[in-house]
């Protein structure tokens, strides 16, 4: 006799914003979408990467390590905290954490009731005209994690992870059953007409449907500008924040200047079945992958 339960729906958000360079203004900005979002019904509610202020990396200048602050009462964590508990929904903070000596592009994962899940460390750290990173960021430590909330089992990387499928891939071995990309991604300063966006949503659709999971990316909006030492430079921030479903389909999407709140609901349980019948899992190969672990693809 089939058993008959509950079924285990989430409602999955992504926000898109422009940035100031105003903590507070922006702090305010996620609060209000967030707000927006759970009126529409989302349990997991997605804002992008460092939307504290400006994507300072397109400079390398030593005034900004001052942006950077302990995950211990973080003051941007704690009001996320008490929104996400007083909203009952789910809520990864991205945030520039100074942990003594070390500087990490982090996330902490606020769960429905306000508890403070943990953190992950950005592992992927890129170095490029207008995205210096190395400059601010060591590479994270905590390796890719997930983290079990209230609605989901949850994977959660940071935007040059999402062109790693062995990033996704890890999550979801793990058992993540939604995955998520905060982001921070637009034009390249040395050169105005190359344009990623289109690359950039297809490789993560790729990661939904190669581990038939859906995937929720966030990404800003807006020009900013950033002196440097070489003068000033200038990013416009592309957005197009899309949730994709478990066979990598676009199932809402932003465009590239429009502040955005988007939501998916998908049924879990009928997900999971998808995928262990797919037999993407079924037929791995791990003893084959060894030379995944080398940097030359010499064993």
């Amino acid at each position: 006799m089939e058993m008959e339960g509950r079924r285990r729906e989430v409602v999955v958000s992504s926000l898109q914003f422009a940035c100031s360079d105003d903590i507070s203004s922006n702090v305010a900005s996620a609060e209000r979408l967030v707000r927006e979002a759970h009126a529409k019904g989302a349990n997991i509610v997605l804002i992008q990467e460092l939307f504290e202020g400006y994507y300072f990396c397109q400079a390398q200048r030593e005034d900004y390590f001052q942006r950077a602050k302990p995950y211990k009462d973080h003051p941007t964590i704690a009001r996320m905290q008490k929104l996400a508990k007083e909203l009952g929904v789910v809520i990864p903070v991205s945030f520039f954490e100074e942990a003594n000596t070390a500087h990490y592009n982090s996330i902490a994962i606020i769960d429905a009731d306000g508890t403070d899940l943990g953190i992950y460390r950005k592992s992927h750290i890129p170095d490029g005209p207008g995205y210096q990173e190395k400059f601010y960021f060591n590479p994270g430590d905590t390796g890719f994690k997930v983290f079990q909330t209230k609605f989901a089992k949850i994977g959660v990387a940071i935007c040059w992870d999402q062109w790693f499928p062995e990033a996704a891939r890890s999550m979801v071995l793990q058992g993540a059953e939604v995955l998520f990309y905060p982001t921070a991604i637009g034009s390249e300063p040395q050169d105005q007409g190359l344009d990623s966006r289109d690359h950039w949503r297809r490789v993560m659709q790729g990661h939904a449907g190669a581990n038939v999971v859906p995937l929720v990316a966030s990404n800003r909006i807006g020009k900013e500008t950033i002196e440097t030492e070489h003068g000033p430079s200038q990013i416009t921030f592309y957005g197009n924040s899309f949730i994709a479903g478990p066979t990598g389909e676009i199932v809402a999407e932003a465009d590239d200047k429009t502040e955005a709140v988007l939501v998916a609901k998908f049924d879990l349980d009928k997900i999971k079945s998808k995928r262990q019948s797919w037999g993407v899992f079924r037929d791995r190969r791990p003893d084959l992958y060894k030379v995944l672990l080398t940097m030359d693809g010499n064993l």
